[in-house]
């Protein structure tokens, strides 16, 4: 564990200033947090780690071990999950730590590292909700047709190729910023993890990973939900698969609204940063909204799907250890 050296001077006689790295001439300031603060702080940053974990787990472990949920939608859910697993377990922790000491003390090849793997998680996530509202799309605009069309393996190999994509695309950002691009008009003090990318760049990847993804979502869940009404109207007594399809829609849809207004709010205050009075504030506390965003998703679930609610039950209770739990039947009869 690196230690951060102290060094203290008088001003107006009161102690003012701790260093990150006081031997060096151009180390950041040190913020100094009452311990009631970095209590706080730590209780809320541990408490968001652990409850994102436990509850991505719960979803992961539900479909991967009843084979009553290995479905093509489900198995893009557990790649969300995945992601938001990623999110609990790594992201916030790092970034916690830099709220709480900040100061960034793994250097700037390990800033570089950590802001490639926080772009990859996010952008995985970005497009694993474009491909599930190409899921739901085909299911309840050519639903005859699902089947044949849309295939575990077909599904495993989208979620292969979104993952590789996205650690591919972040390794070429990283790399054609040369890692740490540096501004005239940002200057770095040593110990902060500040990644600035040009501006090509920032245009490029303002719409490769938010533009793009977005319009395709919204295109399609409004074709959705045109062709769901129309289903409505002509609904008959044979339709127990399409309401069953109907509430798989309807749920991921939330999920799909909520991460556009967290995204929409962050990217709209992101390009608006230079005219915001204590910007660097805001986007901290939008930056933290993305973050806390990945424990939303099963609390979704667990609202709409009453699968998630046996499925975690069966865990909790450790009725998965039993023999051929995982054939048990999860689904209620009128689902």
């Amino acid at each position: 564990m690196s230690i951060c050296f102290v060094l203290l001077y008088e001003v107006d006689g009161h102690q003012a200033v701790e260093y990150c790295f006081p031997l060096h001439n151009s180390s950041c300031v040190k913020e100094v947090r009452s311990i009631a603060e970095n209590i706080l702080a730590h209780l809320f940053f541990f408490s968001a780690s652990a409850f994102t974990v436990f509850v991505n787990l719960l979803v992961i472990i539900s479909i991967s071990h009843f084979k009553q949920l290995h479905t093509p939608t489900n198995l893009l859910i557990l790649s969300l999950a995945v992601a938001d697993l990623l999110v609990g377990i790594v992201v916030i922790p790092v970034e916690a730590i830099k709220v709480i000491e900040s100061c960034w003390y793994l250097g700037e090849t390990m800033c570089s590292v950590f802001h490639g793997i926080v772009f990859s998680v996010i952008f995985a996530s970005v497009y694993n909700l474009v491909i599930i509202a190409v899921d739901r799309y085909v299911a309840v605009c050519d639903p005859l047709l699902y089947i044949s069309k849309i295939t575990i393996g077909k599904t495993l190999t989208s979620i292969f190729l979104t993952w590789i994509f996205s650690f591919i695309y972040n390794l070429v950002i990283l790399y054609c910023n040369g890692q740490w691009h540096r501004s005239q008009a940002h200057k770095n003090c040593h110990g902060e993890c500040v990644l600035i990318i040009s501006f090509t760049w920032g245009i490029i990847d303002l719409f490769v990973a938010f533009v793009a993804p977005c319009s395709v979502i919204i295109c399609l869940y409004m074709n959705i939900f045109k062709v769901a009404r129309i289903q409505v109207k002509v609904m008959n007594i044979t339709t127990r698969i399409k309401m069953s399809e109907s509430k798989a829609t309807k749920t991921l849809g939330v999920v799909l609204s909520v991460f556009l207004v967290v995204w929409i709010t962050y990217y709209v205050g992101s390009l608006t940063e230079d005219y915001l009075a204590h910007s660097n504030v805001i986007i901290a506390f939008l930056s933290w909204v993305v973050y806390i965003h990945s424990f939303l998703n099963p609390l979704i679930y667990a609202l709409f799907y009453p699968w998630f609610k046996t499925a975690a039950r069966h865990i909790l209770t450790l009725h998965i250890l039993a023999p051929s739990s995982s054939l048990i039947n999860l689904l209620p009869e009128n689902c």
